[in-house]
């Protein structure tokens, strides 16, 4: 575990990167369909919610900033709707600086991410395809932010996990920024635009380095499952929501 102290904040992107591809939200409602696709359905990790499709009560657009809302609604005689948005089949991209801006939700089984993963997981599935968890944070545990990847030789699921987590206090209270700089042989995450975490390619094994296929973005809001779940849900949290104020995906010049 990193504690944040008293750090020169970085110039953010790095040097020598130009924008690519970004969005800000300046729509009014759903998010624009030329750049997100949705989720749907229970997806992973035995997680309580259901992620709702084209469902304004739990994605929406406004004044800038894109909103992801859980809701204790039984949604389709599901107890709890959420949101998954992703740039999966819209924009994916191989090496680069990824940035977005975001506020995350506090309360007892919230578990959101910002994250992305290989777009050949269709065919090779996880861990094979590769991901980076660029944001998480649980709400039993709400000040610590974790960062990590995942590959078929390093994750959680069999205790190799390469990852690292800092305090922030009062974390959710804040928007915060979260980057990562996707290189051939690193990838090093910033918070806040001081850097955090690296993880560097240690050789040309695709079961410990799989990040040279392109990858695609994703944004989500979680509740429960296999470790946001952990302590149990407060019913409390309902309705919960993480904000994103922007995102913004840089290359080589």
């Amino acid at each position: 575990m990193l504690f944040l102290t008293a750090m020169m904040v970085l110039q953010m992107p790095p040097a020598g990167y130009k924008m690519v591809w970004n969005e800000e939200f300046a729509n009014r409602g759903l998010p624009l369909s030329k750049n997100w696709t949705y989720e749907e359905g229970f997806i992973r990790n035995q997680e309580k919610q259901f992620y709702t499709k084209d469902r304004i009560e739990n994605a929406f657009v406004k004044d800038g900033k894109l909103t992801l809302r859980a809701r204790k609604d039984g949604f389709r005689g599901n107890e709890v709707s959420s949101a998954s948005i992703t740039t999966e089949g819209k924009f994916s991209f191989t090496y680069g600086y990824v940035e977005v801006r975001a506020k995350a939700p506090t309360g007892r089984g919230t578990w959101p991410a910002i994250w992305m993963l290989g777009t050949n997981i269709r065919s090779v599935s996880w861990p094979k395809c590769g991901e980076i968890d660029i944001m998480e944070n649980v709400g039993y545990d709400p000040d610590q932010v974790h960062f990590n990847p995942h590959t078929n030789a390093y994750n959680h699921s069999i205790g190799t996990a390469k990852g690292a987590s800092i305090a922030v206090k009062d974390f959710h209270k804040e928007f915060h920024t979260y980057g990562l700089e996707w290189t051939q042989t690193e990838l090093t995450w910033y918070f806040d635009g001081k850097k955090v975490h690296s993880f560097k390619k240690e050789a040309d094994d695709v079961n410990k380095w799989p990040f040279f296929e392109p990858q695609y973005l994703i944004l989500n809001l979680a509740i429960g499952g296999g470790w946001g779940g952990q302590k149990g849900i407060d019913d409390a949290s309902y309705p919960c929501e993480m904000v994103v104020d922007y995102v913004r995906i840089y290359q080589k010049k």
